[in-house]
């Protein structure tokens, strides 16, 4: 098959679909009606021999030999897109482009609110989409084009992989009102005999926190392992139970549950994350904008409302009934 016989197109059908997992949605992505797209698959099948996509229910399940290829097409797209988007200048107001973040809870709980108010308005017709990609394939997600940017802990990868750094913080622990092993301050002997709680995505395996304990010979006892900080907050003003996190993590997620929040009591690691892209972006003029309005974001360093953060640091109270 020569090159001069295949509509590209076709492929940024099959991506759509790929994608979306479904024709309808794919075709609103693409603004081409379901009839468009269903006649772009056809002819795509009958290109390649192969059903491409197999129908279960509303979904669109790709084939292995779709699966096989997908990973290179995107790649081959992106590229194609970043090099024909040099000829033309970039104007935020009239993108329509929409970029897959991979942000883990705390980043987007940080970025998203302050990023979105910026686009409302300068970039109205940019939608994001997140997710949170394995650590493992982040360098082939990034690679593909199926993640735009990441922003992560600092981590090992090939120089094909750019980074920033964007973050680094403080710990705090969380502790309830009226906690009846604290008073005034949070010293290391009575952190260490409280019951814990680790915020985790993954079953097994210690935190940061955990790590710089064990270096120093100590250990503290974890409790409950939970999926998310904003309920393990929850539990924490209803137990003696103790979070520790990063400082601005702790004040946007405490907002109205009045815990009380106290300097980690441990010279130890503050969180770094830097912001990933592909070398195959960096010159892309709205990949590029995007990262610069993250940056901005960032270097506001947005927070908590005095009053609010004033709230968590009060006396102590009565324990909630």
């Amino acid at each position: 098959m020569h090159l001069s016989q295949v509509d590209l197109n076709l492929f940024v059908v099959l991506e759509a679909i790929y994608r979306e997992g479904n024709i309808t949605r794919a075709g609103q992505q693409l603004n081409l009606t379901q009839p468009a797209i269903s006649h772009a698959l056809k002819r795509l099948r009958d290109l390649l021999q192969d059903p491409l996509f197999v129908r279960q229910g509303p979904h669109m399940v790709p084939t292995p030999f779709t699966r096989n290829m997908i990973e290179q097409v995107r790649q081959a797209l992106q590229i194609l897109e970043v090099n024909l988007s040099h000829s033309r200048n970039f104007v935020p107001e009239d993108t329509r482009r929409n970029f897959h973040l991979s942000l883990w809870e705390y980043a987007e709980a940080l970025i998203l609110p302050f990023l979105l108010r910026r686009l409302t308005h300068a970039a109205p017709g940019m939608s994001i989409t997140t997710s949170r990609a394995k650590r493992r394939d982040l360098e082939t997600e990034l690679a593909s084009g199926s993640v735009d940017l990441a922003i992560d802990i600092p981590m090992t990868m090939s120089d094909r992989i750019r980074h920033k750094w964007l973050l680094n913080e403080p710990f705090v622990v969380i502790a309830r009102p009226g906690h009846p092993a604290i008073a005034d301050k949070l010293d290391l002997d009575t952190y260490l005999a409280q019951r814990h709680i680790q915020v985790s995505s993954r079953r097994h395996g210690p935190s940061l926190i955990d790590v710089e304990l064990s270096r120093r010979g100590l250990h503290r006892q974890i409790f409950l392992r939970s999926q998310h900080n904003h309920a393990a907050c929850m539990v924490v003003s209803e137990t003696d139970m103790l979070l520790t996190l990063p400082e601005r993590h702790a004040q946007l997620l405490n907002t109205g549950l009045m815990n009380r929040v106290y300097p980690f009591p441990l010279s130890a690691p503050r969180l770094e994350a830097h912001l990933y892209w592909h070398e195959s972006v960096e010159n892309d003029p709205a990949n590029r904008w995007l990262r610069e309005e993250i940056e901005k974001v960032l270097a506001k360093e947005p927070r908590i409302p005095a009053a609010l953060r004033k709230a968590g640091r009060g006396s102590r109270a009565r324990r909630p009934t």
